[in-house]
């Protein structure tokens, strides 16, 4: 039970999120938002976890655990973030959310591979219900663009929904490493597992910022988007840090499933702050509802 709220309070923050996301990138770019939104984490979690014995926990690591949380780090913060990011800003939040969902299934067959999670009837009944959402919003593309266009945006289909599965193979993915980074260890782990994740994805970020000469371009974001950028940092950690605790208290197979509840509170969050930037097709929203169902169902 308490992994499975710890993985509820994740989805709602996750959710608020995304809809504080979505202000950020109708001007800002996607690699400004990366710029903000990862290194915030870091000095959090360096008091998080000197609080919570993060430090004397990653002092005993060996190995392993630093591989798995640094791979973790860099497959989640910024190959699945990029990809999340970039997805909203083409499609936003809405039409983007359904094919992330497939992150799901990738970390629920993943479980089962290497950590020996079982599958039964229901699972196949949510797997199925998942991968109807992208279908959906696939075949509706003539539709949500019109939708789009009335309200001032441009949705971009094909790259948006080839980033949205780039950031359903991170998030999908980093489950499982972090899951064999903690191994037997417990909370303390978790919240040092995250601080050495959010470091190595904030050296990969600093050098990507510096590589492609963008340093003076978030120096000089207006209030108003670097305001949404921090914002979204702000609950993008809190979400991370309620999911690194619940992956060390519970299965993935219950944490993940839960957490992608996230697309409830997005809608949520969506419809009060971007309901002028977002598409509400009710098609599109029809096929977030059956992902909703499918990974209850997972």
């Amino acid at each position: 039970m308490f992994g499975a709220l710890l993985s509820l309070a994740s989805a709602a923050f996750f959710g608020l999120n995304n809809a504080t996301l979505r202000r950020g990138v109708i001007k800002g770019s996607v690699l400004q938002a990366m710029a903000i939104t990862v290194p915030f984490g870091v000095p959090m979690f360096v008091i998080l976890a000197a609080v919570m014995g993060g430090f004397e926990a990653i002092a005993d690591w060996g190995v392993a655990p630093w591989f798995w949380m640094i791979l973790a780090g860099l497959v989640h913060f910024v190959l699945g973030r990029y990809g999340n990011y970039k997805a909203t800003q083409l499609l936003g939040s809405t039409l983007s959310t359904p094919i992330q969902q497939l992150s799901i299934v990738l970390a629920l067959a993943l479980a089962v591979v290497f950590l020996g999670e079982t599958v039964n009837l229901m699972n196949l009944v949510g797997i199925a219900l998942v991968v109807v959402g992208p279908m959906i919003v696939a075949r509706r593309k003539k539709s949500a663009t019109a939708a789009g266009v009335s309200k001032g945006f441009t949705t971009h289909y094909g790259p948006g929904l080839f980033w949205g599965a780039v950031c359903a193979f991170g998030y999908g993915a980093s489950p499982l490493f972090v899951a064999l980074g903690i191994a037997d260890g417990g909370i303390s782990d978790s919240v040092g597992g995250l601080l050495v994740s959010y470091v190595a994805a904030t050296v990969v970020v600093i050098l990507w910022v510096i590589a492609a000469g963008e340093t003076s371009n978030i120096a000089d974001l207006d209030r108003g988007t670097r305001g949404w950028f921090l914002l979204s940092a702000l609950f993008v950690a809190l979400s991370q840090f309620f999911r690194y605790i619940a992956l060390a208290v519970a299965p993935v197979t219950v944490v993940v499933p839960i957490q992608r509840l996230s697309v409830v509170f997005r809608l949520i969050f969506n419809a009060i702050l971007n309901r002028e930037h977002e598409v509400f097709d009710r098609w599109v929203v029809g096929s977030i509802l059956l992902s909703v169902v499918g990974a209850i169902a997972l």
